[in-house]
């Protein structure tokens, strides 16, 4: 596994920002990118946890493993979640041979309070993502509820969604969604649900794996052959949706 910690890219407003970027050993390809998204703004999450995002041995765990999978994995700090994310796909791409990643498109992850950001990737007008992995999102408020929008401001995450519908979503972009059947967040599984059921009536390209004994951040908290079968099922949707890697000089 190759790791380059601290990567410059300019945020949003332009301001200096880092990610670290997790390859596959020593290759001759071009491996695609997966975004590990946050969702909350970096001051709130190192004053809480004392550490940034991309710090978090979560998030070094995940981008890993992605890069034991095959694929290549992101993660970035932020001011501004929702435009230093958009701001890190973008420069993902334009920069992709530097990076020795392919430029065929992305995919993003994301996890509990980071998933409303996430989903609103696979926006008609967001950035082009080929797909995105979701497990125990908040997603988004539909039919007049509120949510996600309370626990938005009552967590700190940022609540990307708000105002949209599953209209605006990319009809052609598949999503993964791992729900944790005993996640004892408020609003999160109702929220959730209520956007499967839709996405199912539109006939959305949604993959939904319910994991019944699951709580809310399984993929920490249960080591249990349930929780890996996810955690595999997560990394196959990933691999199997951004496609084959490109050749490239091997580094």
């Amino acid at each position: 596994m190759i790791v380059r910690s601290d990567i410059e890219f300019a945020g949003a407003a332009g301001q200096p920002l880092v990610f670290d970027l997790f390859r596959p050993g020593r290759s001759a390809t071009r491996p695609p990118a997966v975004i590990l998204v946050a969702g909350f703004p970096d001051a709130g999450t190192q004053k809480m946890l004392g550490c940034r995002f991309k710090e978090m041995q979560f998030t070094v765990s995940w981008a890993k493993l992605i890069a034991a999978s095959g694929l290549a994995a992101v993660a970035a700090t932020n001011h501004e979640p929702a435009g230093d994310l958009a701001a890190l796909i973008q420069h993902a791409l334009t920069n992709a041979d530097a990076l020795g990643i392919s430029d065929s498109g992305v995919g993003v992850m994301a996890t509990s309070g980071h998933g409303a950001l996430g989903l609103s990737t696979l926006m008609k007008s967001g950035p082009p993502v080929a797909c995105g992995a979701f497990l125990y999102p908040y997603t988004m408020d539909l039919d007049g509820a509120t949510g996600v929008a309370e626990m938005s401001k009552r967590f700190g995450f940022v609540d990307a969604c708000a105002g949209r519908t599953l209209d605006d979503l990319c009809t052609d972009v598949p999503m993964l969604f791992a729900r944790a059947g005993q996640d004892a967040f408020p609003h999160l599984n109702t929220s959730l649900d209520r956007l499967v059921a839709q996405g199912l009536t539109r006939n959305l390209p949604l993959t939904i794996v319910n994991y019944p004994a699951g709580v809310h951040a399984f993929d920490l908290m249960d080591p249990s052959e349930g929780s890996r079968a996810i955690i595999r099922s997560v990394l196959t949707f990933l691999t199997s949706h951004l496609g084959r890697a490109e050749n490239e000089p091997a580094p």
